[in-house]
């Protein structure tokens, strides 16, 4: 067994191949079924964002599987391979692994380090689940990277450095102000920018949003979007009076606020401090301004700085996570080296018990009278006679499973102990199990008038390599 990944992502894939393949909301468990009916698949997990599509798989082999996930993906989308094919990238077994790990991490992200795509890797993989398209494996690795990216952000703090203009612009207000209750927000212009910024610092706790622009239109548009107000431009004069920090991005090629501007603002603030942000370019802001007293004025290149210094603490806490990575690769092969030796440990434990009850059965025909405390203490003790004899041979069997020609060993393993009738045994229950909980779900899928499920699953005792 193998582990694949195949996605497109923002950084070798342009957006206009990229919005071709992205599943719609609502979409994915319908997907997940088609694509672990077909050939090759025995688990997937689809992660698709608006900076990437991956479909994670579990497959019997490296070649037919990369074949059927390409065609998968053709048929979803209705799309020639020979269009998306050269943007696709694969990855395979540890290289898959860990490139789960960077992206729930954000060490693959676009913002180094985020947060938000731990939360659509979660989400995935409880939609995955939820439909029955993950197994033992991905039930393993993708709860290992979830549990792994939680901890690395908080053992790194990674994420506590602002690396966007947007985000700088509010840790340099939370310098000035500590928070930002009771804070009144002036927005100058209604762009994308002015538009991020403004939603940080609402979420910071902004009491309140004013949004002017020379297109009323636009600032009502944006004021609707953070939950503001919107006004005239004509109003600035009056609202510079009461604000506490101002946002300013218009594409103005005069200064929206002059110095002379401000002077009047001031008498009538009564030395409260003002906050102003200019991410214009050419400036919104004079200059000026940062002469008068309690202006704070910062422009793109102070904002840009705070990101560069930032940016260069993220990529030593991401080297950090790197080396953390590394022994979670390892514990996940060691994890699913012991998937092969899981049946063979079960039926010796099975053999042995059924071996230690025989023997008492033996001794209670034979010696009738024993008093039930009696009975007890030979329990006790033949038990723990088994269990004896029995920790040195799991243990070397948990140890053959790690090496190199681990099934020849494990096949030695099994002759010398005579397991062949219990792990067939424990296998013909399982196929029963299985077969009995397939039925069930398809009379479940008939009840409710949908297409049953096709057959899915793959033998819990086999050794994948990874």
């Amino acid at each position: 067994m193998h582990i694949l990944v195949a996605g497109l992502d923002y950084k070798t894939t342009p957006v206009e191949i990229r919005e071709q393949l992205a599943f719609q909301d609502g979409t994915l468990p319908e997907a997940l079924h088609s694509l672990s009916g077909m050939k090759s698949i025995l688990e997937c997990t689809i992660i698709s964002t608006c900076n990437r599509t991956e479909v994670y798989a579990v497959v019997d082999q490296l070649h037919t599987g990369r074949q059927y996930i390409k065609q998968f993906l053709s048929q979803w989308f209705d799309l020639p391979k020979e269009e998306f094919g050269p943007y696709l990238t694969i990855r395979e077994n540890d290289a898959a692994i860990q490139h789960l790990f960077k992206v729930a991490t954000g060490l693959d992200s676009m913002i180094l380090g985020e947060t938000q795509i731990l939360g659509q890797v979660k989400n995935s993989f409880f939609t995955a689940q939820d439909s029955e398209a993950t197994g033992t494996i991905f039930n393993e690795l993708f709860k290992q990277a979830i549990t792994f990216a939680k901890k690395a952000h908080n053992e790194t703090e990674i994420n506590d450095n602002a690396v966007s203009v947007s985000y700088a612009a509010v840790e340099l207000g939370h310098k000035i102000f500590g928070d930002f209750s009771n804070k009144n927000v002036l927005i100058l212009g209604a762009g994308k920018m002015s538009e991020l910024t403004a939603r940080h610092l609402y979420s910071s706790g902004a009491a309140e949003v004013t949004v002017l622009n020379r297109t009323f239109s636009k600032a009502a548009e944006l004021a609707d979007r953070i939950f503001g107000r919107a006004l005239e431009m004509d109003h600035l004069q009056q609202t510079l009076e009461s604000a506490d920090i101002v946002i300013s991005s218009t594409g103005s090629k005069e200064y929206v606020i002059d110095r002379k501007m401000m002077e009047t603002a001031l008498k009538k603030r009564r030395g409260r401090p003002l906050f102003m942000i200019d991410i214009a370019v050419p400036r919104d802001l004079d200059p000026e301004l940062n002469d008068l007293d309690n202006i704070f004025l910062y422009d793109i290149d102070d904002l840009q700085g705070i990101v560069e210094s930032n940016l260069s603490e993220r990529k030593v806490a991401a080297a950090k996570i790197e080396d953390m990575m590394q022994d979670q690769l390892l514990q996940f092969k060691e994890w699913v080296d012991t998937l092969g030796v899981v049946p063979i440990i079960s039926a010796l434990r099975s053999k042995a018990v059924s071996i230690q009850a025989d023997t008492m059965d033996s001794i209670e025909r034979k010696l009738p009278d024993l008093t039930e405390r009696e009975r007890k203490i030979l329990r006790k003790h033949t038990k723990s006679i088994v269990n004896q004899m029995l920790r040195d041979p799991i243990m070397r069997a948990k140890e053959l499973a790690a090496e190199p020609d681990a099934e020849q060993s494990l096949a030695l393993f099994t002759e010398i102990f005579a397991l062949e009738e219990e792990i067939a045994s424990a296998k013909e229950v399982e196929s029963i199990q299985h077969k009995q909980n397939l039925q069930i779900e398809e009379d479940r899928q008939i009840a409710q008038k949908k297409p049953p499920l096709l057959p899915y699953a793959y033998a819990k005792d086999v050794t994948l390599r990874v």
